[in-house]
């Protein structure tokens, strides 16, 4: 195993990349290491829980790749939405990740990053992911705990499936913001899950981090946080999660994105973001200290939006995100995933122009169910 971890990175990232984006040549060198790669593949080729060997390492889960309205989107009907309309297969759910953090003993830790208005088919997701067939029953506690970025409508209301309606959670730990745990208890009905105790906020102020993993106490003790220097390494069995302050319209509350460390690799998550020329410091900062990226790619490119100003369109376009990082994706220094894809983006269609032409340059869409080794 130790061997397998130890990959290059370019040889990772060509592993990664999707069978229809290659080139001839990366076609040949994919069919050759086939055999290496399912072998790198095989302890999450299965449900953990039919695994009995030690744990597997820490992983991201895509649970989603859309923008909040998800594909296709309340009230569209332009090409991507009659697509996902008439054919189940091409429906998205709003983005969002899974953290899983496999223990010696019991079910595997999870936790949601953003709960969207699709947490019921992304929580059956999770849980066919990890835990295969399962007995009749209501699962109260199917997450241990929950990450939001910010409070627009597709990164929290999900929030209230936890809910005496639906799940009936209790004490659920919620890290955010210490703005963004001051609007959820000052407005509905985020106040009477709070006070009803059925979410336990835990504020993570920017440049601070949890540790998840064995050992952890994820009950209604206080959070094992802190604002050191996160470690080039996380111990094995446990994943460090840092927020990171993000420029973005803040109409109700601060943004992060989260950067998880674990004990193979780091990976920076930003679904949602103002142009990448409005951080200070500049993103590559953070770009140069993880292996993989998920980024926000809510639009395309400019031809995407016809007769805007673009001056009000705040997201980076993917376009500009691949000609700022394409450096450092073609040196095989870090992998870059699109994610938070608004319905009129041409990147949901992998045999769009746009698509190929990005992926042509190292470039791809998260897509739901991909598996990110921490």
């Amino acid at each position: 195993m130790t061997a397998l971890i130890a990959i290059s990175r370019p040889l990772r990232a060509l592993l990664a990349f999707p069978r229809h984006s290659m080139g001839p040549c990366f076609l040949a060198l994919f069919f050759l290491g086939t055999a290496f790669a399912t072998t790198l593949a095989s302890p999450l080729a299965v449900p953990l829980s039919a695994q009995s060997e030690s744990p597997p390492a820490p992983f991201l889960l895509v649970l989603g790749n859309a923008q909040d309205g998800g594909l296709p989107h309340p009230g569209c009907t332009r090409a991507n939405c009659r697509r996902a309309i008439e054919d189940p297969q091409y429906r998205r759910s709003v983005a969002s990740l899974a953290v899983v953090v496999p223990r010696a003993e019991g079910r595997p830790l999870r936790y949601l990053v953003d709960a969207t208005p699709d947490l019921g088919r992304q929580l059956e997701a999770l849980a066919a992911a990890i835990d295969g067939p399962r007995e009749g029953g209501v699962d109260r506690q199917p997450v241990d705990g929950v990450f939001l970025t910010h409070a627009h409508i597709g990164h929290y209301l999900g929030l209230a499936y936890f809910g005496k309606e639906t799940l009936a959670s209790r004490d659920l730990p919620v890290w955010c913001t210490p703005a963004m745990a001051a609007f959820l208890r000052a407005n509905e009905p985020w106040r009477t899950l709070v006070e009803d105790r059925v979410l336990d906020l835990r504020p993570l102020a920017p440049g601070e981090s949890v540790v998840l993993g064995e050992g952890i106490d994820h009950g209604n003790a206080a959070a094992d946080t802190d604002s050191e220097p996160i470690a080039t390494t996380t111990a094995a069995g446990s994943v460090r999660v840092e927020a990171i302050s993000v420029p973005h319209r803040d109409e109700l509350s601060d943004t992060v994105g989260f950067r998880f460390s674990g004990p193979q690799q780091r990976v920076f998550y930003v679904p949602d973001t103002d142009s990448w020329e409005r951080w200070d410091p500049p993103v590559e900062e953070i770009l140069d200290e993880v292996d993989v990226a998920l980024v926000d790619a809510t639009f395309g490119s400019p031809d995407e939006l016809p007769g805007r100003d673009l001056s009000a369109v705040p997201h980076p376009f993917a376009t500009d995100s691949a000609r700022r990082f394409a450096g450092a994706v073609s040196e095989g220094r870090l992998q870059v995933f699109f994610i938070h894809l608004n319905h009129s983006n041409p990147l949901h269609d992998s045999s769009s122009e746009l698509y190929r032409n990005l992926a042509a340059k190292g470039f791809t869409v998260a897509q739901e169910g991909q598996r990110i080794p921490l």
